[in-house]
């Protein structure tokens, strides 16, 4: 059975690797197999950390969110409970941008959610 080289299959995958590795420390934007791991290992941490964004910025929110109804006199927990009851349905991401930016405006908010857990 006669050999067969890699050619130019081969040289365009380890080119293809070698250049998503561009810009790494040491060896690992040099040498192919170096660069292949470090390669696989970078994508699979990029598609971990898409899932671990949205975690992290919801966190983010909540956390906005309690310091202003903190400061208008409810906890979070209290603070949503009282929206829901209210029926002011708002996402956490609008919530924190009007804590961080809308003071006056968040703690009207605040003030309707404590009347409707006050007529609960």
């Amino acid at each position: 059975m006669p050999r067969v080289k890699g050619g130019t299959v081969a040289r365009t995958r380890r080119k293809k690797v070698l250049k998503l590795a561009k810009g790494y420390f040491g060896s690992k934007h040099l040498l192919y197999k170096t660069a292949h791991e470090q390669v696989m290992k970078s994508l699979s941490y990029s598609y971990r950390d898409r899932k671990q964004r949205k975690r992290d910025f919801r966190k983010l929110w909540i956390s906005r969110i309690n310091a202003a109804a903190r400061l208008n006199g409810l906890s979070y927990s209290r603070f949503m409970n009282g929206l829901k009851l209210s029926g002011i349905e708002m996402n956490r991401k609008m919530l924190a941008d009007i804590a961080v930016n809308d003071a006056l405006g968040f703690s009207e908010l605040a003030t309707v959610a404590k009347k409707s857990l006050e007529a609960k």
